[in-house]
């Protein structure tokens, strides 16, 4: 796919991978321990000829870094709206809307895109969810409070909302 900038940036939680075109954000690979780990994904979707340092994505790096250091950053980057369901779009479009340091419960989310009865579907487009931090899904838990899913990584969801202030430790 020509026109695509994958790239990746050292957190303080890890090394984290980015893939965006030219409409946007494609995919945001969560941190991990190596710099290839947070390529890999990226580099068998999208190629190796698209690994730069695409300067567009300079800012996004430097909040990124912020972001896991502790501090309170705005992710309003656009994303490819050739990303996901039109559903899926809705579900991350409400779920951007959840403040920094909130939680907001699966149902919250479907009542917000007007499908109330649709929680569950909410939680398989947030599973399918490739822009997490930017489109925050580790902040939908469940009604009953419980966190709810975040891959195999439901660690890495507690350490996240812990840092936010949502989640005491």
């Amino acid at each position: 796919m020509e026109g695509i900038a994958l790239t990746s940036c050292e957190t303080a939680m890890g090394w984290v991978g980015i893939a965006r075109s030219a409409r946007g954000l494609l995919a945001l690979i969560l941190p991990r321990p190596i710099k290839q780990a947070a390529l890999r994904p990226l580099i068998e979707r999208w190629g190796l000829e698209g690994i730069s340092d695409d300067p567009v994505l300079d800012d996004l790096k430097a909040r990124l870094q912020r972001y896991f250091a502790g501090e309170r950053v705005v992710f309003d980057d656009p994303l490819d709206p050739t990303v996901g369901t039109p559903f899926q779009r809705r579900v991350w479009a409400a779920t951007r809307e959840i403040p920094y340091g909130e939680t907001r419960s699966y149902r919250w989310v479907a009542c917000r895109i007007g499908s109330p009865g649709a929680a569950r579907a909410v939680g398989q487009a947030l599973a399918a969810n490739p822009f997490p931090i930017v489109v925050p899904c580790h902040r939908v838990v469940q009604s009953d409070g419980g966190l709810g899913g975040f891959g195999d990584r439901p660690e890495l969801k507690r350490r996240l909302l812990e840092m936010e202030g949502a989640l005491k430790p």
